[in-house]
């Protein structure tokens, strides 16, 4: 199990390698882990180096007792690339993944060659959503993941998703996957998510080449929260994907491929003209 210490922590990580290639970091939303990017890394990992990593208290990474707000994620995921030799990269981020590539698009710039922001908001989380988060975090913690199934996959995915009979056996191991979430280390991760500060004054000092999608069932992040963003990076592009949800990784990869692809395609050509 390929593990790295970083700022304190011990990171879990997956690196397809490749001498000279262009590096691809993906950096996964909350509940979820490097996984969700399988589909990603086999469609890209013939032509670039893909990186994969868990966050602290996720995945198969450490459970660390602090350590779980955005600002010490974003500071893992710049020591994390600095130690694998992983910079300038192009940086593919989904929600809490998003949190992080904003944060290392505007300060730190030159770790980037271009911003991929997947089902991810600028903003800090709305008041209205901070209960309900909280008592499914507290549920989680007494009763185990199996008490907050229905309600987590409703919020990471969207119905088209949920209700695909071809897909079931997917479902079924997502399902898996969340019920072997940590019950220490998932609910800092919430908290560190849900207590994020705002970076939306921020988001003007990105120069960098940045492509945003996200899903037109995502209800944790709606689309209006990628427009906003999509309106104050300079020169951004922006992507709506017919029937994804939050995890449109999963759920669309045809289409997150497709983009990915073109928007990767249109660097190397800027690259080279």
């Amino acid at each position: 199990m390929p593990t790295i210490k970083v700022n304190g922590v011990e990171l879990y990580y997956e690196d397809t390698g490749g001498i000279g290639k262009d590096i691809i970091v993906f950096s996964h939303g909350l509940l979820l882990n490097c996984r969700m990017f399988d589909a990603q890394v086999a469609a890209f990992s013939s032509k670039y180096r893909c990186i994969t990593y868990d966050h602290r208290g996720q995945g198969q990474s450490e459970v660390t007792e602090s350590g779980y707000d955005m600002e010490t994620i974003y500071e893992d995921a710049a020591q994390f690339m600095r130690a694998l030799d992983a910079v300038p990269c192009h940086f593919v981020g989904v929600s809490m993944g998003g949190f992080v590539g904003m944060r290392l698009a505007s300060r730190q710039p030159k770790l980037l060659k271009s911003l991929t922001l997947i089902e991810t908001s600028a903003d800090r989380e709305p008041e209205y959503n901070i209960p309900k988060y909280k008592l499914l975090n507290q549920m989680f913690r007494w009763f185990g993941p199996r008490w907050v199934m229905r309600p987590t996959l409703n919020v990471l995915f969207g119905q088209k998703f949920l209700n695909d009979s071809a897909r079931i056996i997917q479902l079924e191991d997502i399902k898996r996957q969340l019920a072997a979430l940590n019950r220490v280390g998932t609910p800092r991760a919430v908290l560190g998510v849900i207590n994020r500060n705002s970076v939306y004054d921020e988001l003007s000092n990105i120069h960098l080449p940045t492509l945003i999608m996200v899903g037109d069932e995502d209800i944790a992040t709606m689309p209006e929260k990628s427009k906003r963003i999509a309106a104050k990076i300079p020169n951004s592009k922006l992507a709506i994907i017919s029937g994804g949800g939050h995890s449109s990784t999963i759920e669309e990869p045809e289409m997150v491929n497709k983009l990915l692809e073109l928007f990767l395609n249109n660097q190397k050509n800027l690259a080279f003209s």
